[in-house]
């Protein structure tokens, strides 16, 4: 049976995986926004973030938010992939945003390294508040943020330390005393 505890995996590597599978999909929304299969690998993407949410120090209600946002933009690709009409899966999706946008300030902001703060903040604030005027902006001007989730990925994988060791629960996690 998995311990809950125990990290299978290092930061570096979840934070490596969504990074190389949201790539190629941000490549095809310049060259062509609308791909088949970008909904495919985006499903995937959102899916491999559920680890580093689980991971990178954070308040529980901003957990809460990254994992609001996985579901809502898993649910958002599926939608897309079976044809459910274009503006009701991107309404879901931009809610989903919002939530990004959430987690990844909260969690950038305990960060010990300020690269990591920096463009965790300026990605989130970008992700959340496009969604607020999606309706009145193209979607180009969405994809910066694209561009920003993956530096601050990479700067994750390269120079983020953890505010606990590395077995340590988070300093947000319930203690439980024995």
């Amino acid at each position: 049976m998995l311990d809950a505890r125990r990290h299978y995996a290092s930061l570096r590597v979840l934070a490596l995986l969504p990074l190389v599978l949201f790539l190629p999909a941000v490549v095809a929304f310049f060259v062509e926004p609308h791909v088949a299969w970008g909904e495919y690998l985006g499903v995937f993407f959102h899916l491999s973030i559920l680890f580093l949410v689980s991971r990178l120090d954070a308040a529980p209600w901003a957990k809460a938010a990254g994992y609001g946002w996985v579901a809502l933009d898993v649910l958002a690709g599926i939608l897309m992939i079976n044809d459910i009409a274009y503006d009701t899966a991107w309404a879901v999706r931009l809610g989903g945003h919002v939530l990004a946008g959430v987690w990844i300030v909260s969690s950038s902001l305990v960060s010990r390294t300020w690269p990591v703060r920096v463009v965790g903040v300026v990605t989130g604030l970008w992700l959340a508040g496009y969604s607020f005027v999606g309706d009145v902006l193209p979607e180009s001007f969405l994809r910066p943020a694209g561009i920003l989730i993956l530096v601050w990925f990479a700067l994750l994988a390269i120079c983020h330390r953890s505010n606990s060791g590395p077995a340590a629960p988070s300093a947000y996690a319930p203690s439980s005393v024995a």
